[in-house]
């Protein structure tokens, strides 16, 4: 399980099996549902998708923090050399 803050994982039982969300705190009292699969047939099964999947979007997450304070640096010196 991640220590992430942003998302986390919830597993509940349906009809037809399993169900694994990946759920994203928006705000300290909104959260959204960024991802879903249905119709595993254990919860084990479940779980196991649901981690892979968590690891995927904070690696994703990750890479994209990086992307955006390359381009904000770059920003920031431009910003700085059109001062001079």
């Amino acid at each position: 399980m991640s220590e992430n803050k942003k998302f986390t994982i919830r597993l509940t039982e349906k009809r037809n099996g399993w169900s694994a969300e990946i759920i994203r705190q928006v705000t300290s009292r909104r959260t959204i549902v960024s991802k879903r699969e249905m119709g595993f047939e254990s919860q084990e099964l479940a779980q196991a998708w649901a981690d892979k999947e968590l690891a995927g979007f904070v690696e994703n997450q990750a890479k994209r923090n990086e992307r955006k304070a390359e381009a904000r640096a770059a920003k920031a010196a431009a910003a700085v050399t059109s001062e001079e």
